[in-house]
């Protein structure tokens, strides 16, 4: 999919020697390459039937949604994921409020990747890094990374 598919309007766009016809032709044949991915290849869950509806709103835009799934379930009833490429922004606290164990939660992560997703690598999000430290892995990186306000980590695992 060519970056930037949906948005409008670039800046370059406001240069004295844009060229718009030129412009629509890239933009057409950006368009002539697009791809639906494998229906399968890219799937989601939360717990949170919200946050589940809000994800399917967003991915109707997305012209392959057909092949994408997302599914309302603990993420814990996943009987395996192998050989994949994890993304997940677990909860840490901020909209669960402070009296929410998250310890137990992070350690339980963590073990959830080592038993069941062998050969996969993930990206795990956590808006208060100390969370981090209870996955009991040791990341391949950590990047800072700034969303919604909060000062969290980007973590990379690389898991066998």
């Amino acid at each position: 999919m060519p970056a930037g598919l949906f948005r409008r309007r670039f800046g370059f766009q406001s240069l004295p020697d844009f060229d718009a016809g030129l412009w629509r032709q890239v933009q057409e044949d950006g368009r002539a390459t697009l791809r639906p991915p494998p229906r399968g290849l890219i799937s989601g869950s939360d717990i949170d039937p919200e946050a589940v509806h809000a994800a399917r709103v967003n991915i109707a835009a997305f012209p392959a949604h057909p092949a994408i799934t997302v599914e309302q379930r603990d993420a814990f009833q996943i009987r395996r994921i192998d050989a994949a490429v994890i993304v997940c922004n677990p909860p840490y606290g901020i909209r669960l409020g402070k009296q929410a164990n998250l310890d137990d939660f992070y350690a339980r992560l963590g073990d959830f990747l080592k038993q069941r997703c062998q050969g996969s690598t993930a990206f795990i999000y956590c808006g208060e890094r100390q969370y981090l430290k209870r996955i009991g892995l040791k990341p391949t990186w950590k990047k800072p990374l700034v969303n919604g306000g909060l000062d969290g980590r980007l973590a990379k695992y690389e898991l066998y």
